[in-house]
């Protein structure tokens, strides 16, 4: 289990870089490049839906196995905010705050996200390197 956990921190954290780089690269390359925005256009809607439907499950595994290990409510709420405003984004993002608003929040998300996979991965990392002795008094100081 310790090693689905790992691999669903490290894939959340690069799903949540690469939405970063779509929402903040793909126009300025767009805009530079012109030619190749009949080759490189995707439908934004598409693109954000795929990886929607990647990240939940990924960051849903990682994050609850990781919860399990370490105990630690403040990841796991902060991953569960990031995860609601990315969702409520991709869902309502355009329309209720705008392009700009809608590149704004899903970088805030997917921030949020990446960082509560990585705090999630050194936590475990952190467990794993205890003794059992040390274990218990580790996990009261984690919450």
């Amino acid at each position: 289990m310790d090693k689905i956990q790992e691999i669903g921190d490290k894939t959340a954290v690069g799903l949540s870089l690469l939405c970063v780089v779509h929402c903040l690269l793909f126009p300025i390359l767009l805009i530079l490049m012109p030619p190749l925005s009949g080759l490189l256009s995707i439908n934004d809607t598409l693109f954000h839906r795929w990886l929607l439907f990647a990240v939940l499950p990924i960051s849903a595994i990682a994050l609850v196995t990781g919860y399990f290990h370490h105990r630690s409510r403040k990841v796991f709420l902060l991953a569960s905010l990031g995860l609601t405003l990315l969702i409520a984004t991709a869902l309502v993002g355009h329309d209720l705050l705008g392009s700009i608003g809608e590149v704004v929040m899903t970088v805030i998300s997917s921030s949020i996200i990446a960082f509560a996979h990585i705090r999630n991965y050194q936590l475990q990392r952190r467990i794993k390197r205890l003794t059992p002795h040390t274990l218990e008094t580790s996990k009261s100081q984690v919450e």
